[in-house]
C-alpha cells in the first residue's frame, strides 16, 4: 500500500476560522489515507483588515467574521469569545513547533484552542504556555532552551515555506500544490480526495 497522501495545514492559534477546521481536519485523517501536516502561519490581522483603532468601519468586517464564527461555533458545541485585543501567536507557535517534537502536538494544540477562544489562556504570556506543556508532560525548562536556541529559526522556516505556497490566510490546506483557504472549503478538498481515491 503506498504511503498516505499529505496534506499541509497551514493555522494560527489565535484564528477563530482555524479552530472551526480543527476538529474537521483531524477527521480527514480518518475517513481518507491522508496525513496532515501541521504548520504554523502569523496572519497580519492590521495588514489584512486594516487598523482595528481606526473608525467604526474600519471594524466592520473583522466584527462580522467573529459573528459568523461564532454562529457556526455554537452549532458544533464550540465557545468563541472574541479576543479583546489583537494578540501575538509567536510564543503559543514555539510551544506547538516544541510539543511536535515530543508527539504531544495535538493534546497541546487542543488545549489551547479551547481555552483561548473561552479566554482562559493568553497565549503572549510564558507561564500560561508553560502550564499548558507541563499539563501535556513536557519540561518547561527544557522549552525554554528550545525557544532561546531554535525556535525563532524553525518557525521562520515555516514562514518561508507559507510563502512559497502563496498562503494569505488561515486555515489553509494545500493538496497536491492546490490550497483551500477557510474551513468552510473543506467539504471541497474531501470532495478532491475523493476524486483520488483515498478514501478509506
Amino acid at each position: 500500500m503506498s504511503a498516505d497522501l499529505e496534506i499541509k495545514f497551514y493555522f494560527a492559534y489565535t484564528s477563530p476560522f482555524t479552530y472551526l477546521a480543527w476538529a474537521p481536519a483531524q477527521d480527514l485523517e480518518r475517513t481518507h489515507r491522508v496525513k496532515l501536516r501541521f504548520i504554523p502561519y502569523g496572519v497580519n490581522i492590521r495588514k489584512t483588515y486594516g487598523n482595528l483603532d481606526n473608525p467604526e468601519a474600519d471594524r466592520r468586517k473583522v466584527r462580522y467574521l467573529y459573528l459568523d464564527a461564532r454562529r457556526i461555533a455554537k452549532e458544533r458545541g464550540l465557545v468563541i469569545y472574541p479576543p479583546k485585543k489583537i494578540f501575538s501567536c509567536r510564543l503559543a507557535f514555539y510551544g506547538g513547533l516544541y510539543t511536535a517534537k515530543h508527539d504531544r502536538f495535538l493534546p497541546y494544540s487542543d488545549r489551547v484552542f479551547e481555552r483561548f477562544w473561552k479566554h482562559e489562556l493568553d497565549v503572549e504570556k510564558p507561564d500560561a504556555i508553560n502550564g499548558v506543556l507541563t499539563e501535556v508532560g513536557l519540561d518547561a525548562n527544557e522549552f525554554h532552551h528550545y525557544v532561546e536556541a531554535d525556535a525563532r529559526a524553525e518557525l521562520d522556516r515555516c514562514f518561508e515555506e507559507a510563502d512559497r505556497d502563496q498562503v494569505f490566510g488561515v486555515p489553509t490546506f494545500i493538496v497536491q500544490g492546490e490550497p483551500f483557504w477557510g474551513e468552510d472549503r473543506i467539504d471541497w478538498l474531501i470532495k478532491k480526495l475523493d476524486a483520488l481515491d483515498l478514501r478509506r
